[in-house]
């Protein structure tokens, strides 16, 4: 079975959030079930260096904002298909974002280009490879299925996969003509949406398949509270709509073997975590010797995120004898308000603002408990990787927060299978009071290991999630 992927982002060669772990870790996991998985992925200038090593397959001259080329290059065991479009991808700042933090006003065909470029590669365009399915995910690569239906001849089936509804790829209707649209398509029933073009509705139209990354997720965005106006659309395709819980991979995230550590450990040697959190709170500032629990935030600081209740709770928590170490970036009110309160509690909160992959994996180790109070949230990683390590998730009851989290409640304490804290009342009192029963459960060592010890036996992998990918792509091919 061939499998052709098109996404924006792919670690560990480029990333600004969830997406780019799961375009990484799938192919992977799919190849261990005898799935061939290639990705098709933009040269952005991380992967320059990788563009001599690799093989020009294909050229195309006529793809919107100009043209461009596929080099087929094998890198980190996966198998990457680089449209090298200089004109559209070779430039400073984010993948999707000047250095201001703008949008680039030529998104539109910068991944209009990628998706076009999927659809003709799954169309054949490389010699002696045709894929039997084309996968798309998220708004960047939402097209590849409406050019793959423009087509009008016998095309592989297509699937998408919707990451985060919020973010849709909407632009003004002169955009049509750029991106050899058919014009006639842009009506309610179609590519239009309150007057403008969707990338996104476009791939949920004409898309074979839908899929979202948990069950609860693909429940919730029926409804006109998380469906970000595209409910209606869904509903009337919720006969091919599915959630597919994400994994993570487990060899890049294992306490047992991560070299980023002060002390490696596992649910078996679990008081040799207790150096990580003394690296942490050294190399932080925290107090080392606090007898409460150490909350952290690895997150993308929105209010969407619910960090607005983390920092109200602040106060309270610190009055308790906990401690917080924070590690993100996002709102510029958020940012500011998690350094005051580094300031306003020296010692008991700690405050990076930024991202960095190695430090996340030690605050991970080092922490006890790793808050994620999210208003919605499509599935999650950080609340998988604190269960891999042992250090409990603290989350909201949403998306694949409540898919993947099991909460201390009586009946889960004594079945011994209680992995976290799952609340509702995403306010500031409402965290304040998970946080109290996070502080209760902590102060007893015998039951807080032995969550640690469920939450690490608790089943992250993309195992039995490729299976289910393998099983949506047999039955499409």
């Amino acid at each position: 079975m061939k499998v052709l992927m098109v996404a924006s982002e792919c670690a560990p060669f480029v990333k600004t959030g969830g997406l780019a772990d799961v375009v990484g870790a799938l192919p992977a996991a799919l190849a261990r079930v005898d799935v061939d998985a290639q990705v098709v992925l933009p040269a952005y200038p991380p992967l320059f260096p990788l563009l001599p090593e690799g093989t020009e397959v294909t050229r195309f001259d006529d793809l919107p904002g100009g043209p461009g080329r596929i080099v087929k290059v094998t890198a980190q065991g996966m198998t990457l298909l680089l449209l090298d479009a200089p004109q559209l991808f070779d430039r400073p700042g984010g993948l999707y974002v000047d250095e201001s933090g703008t949008d680039w006003p030529d998104n539109h065909l910068r991944f209009g280009a990628l998706s076009m470029a999927g659809a003709r590669i799954a169309m054949g365009a490389i010699e002696k490879y045709q894929p039997d399915v084309l996968h798309a995910h998220d708004w960047q690569a939402a097209l590849s299925p409406v050019y793959l239906r423009m087509a009008g001849r016998d095309t592989p089936r297509s699937i998408i996969t919707i990451h985060n509804i919020a973010f849709q790829g909407r632009f003004g209707p002169q955009v049509l003509d750029r991106l050899h649209l058919k014009t006639d398509w842009f009506h309610p029933e179609g590519l239009e949406f309150h007057g403008d073009l969707s990338f996104l509705k476009g791939g949920l139209i004409f898309s074979d398949r839908i899929t979202t990354v948990s069950p609860t997720y693909a429940r919730e965005i029926l409804t006109p509270e998380f469906g970000m106006g595209l409910e209606g659309v869904l509903q009337a395709r919720a006969p091919v709509l599915s959630g597919v819980l994400n994994g993570i991979d487990t060899d890049a995230w294992n306490p047992a073997e991560d070299i980023t550590l002060a002390e490696p450990y596992d649910a078996k040697s679990l008081k040799r975590k207790a150096a990580n959190r003394i690296a942490l709170s050294e190399q932080l500032g925290l107090e080392t010797g606090s007898a409460g629990p150490l909350f952290c935030v690895v997150s993308r600081l929105t209010s969407q995120k619910g960090l607005d209740a983390v920092l109200g709770a602040v106060p309270h928590l610190v009055e308790h004898g906990a401690q917080l170490a924070v590690l993100g970036s996002g709102q510029p009110e958020l940012e500011q308000g998690f350094r005051d309160a580094a300031q306003a509690h020296p010692g008991q909160v700690a405050t990076h603002i930024g991202y960095d992959e190695r430090l996340s994996h030690l605050f991970q180790a080092g922490s006890d408990a790793i808050l994620i109070p999210s208003r919605f949230e499509p599935c999650g990683l950080t609340q998988l990787y604190g269960l891999r390590y042992g250090t409990l998730p603290v989350v909201a009851r949403t998306g694949g927060l409540a898919d993947t989290v099991i909460d201390a409640n009586v009946a889960a304490l004594i079945a011994k299978a209680a992995t976290g804290f799952v609340f509702t009342d995403v306010t500031t009192p409402g965290l304040e009071q998970v946080i109290d029963r996070v502080i209760a459960a902590y102060a007893d060592p015998k039951l807080w290991q032995s969550m640690q010890r469920a939450a690490m036996r608790h089943p992250v992998s993309w195992d039995s999630s490729a299976k289910a990918y393998r099983d949506l792509y047999a039955d499409l091919a």
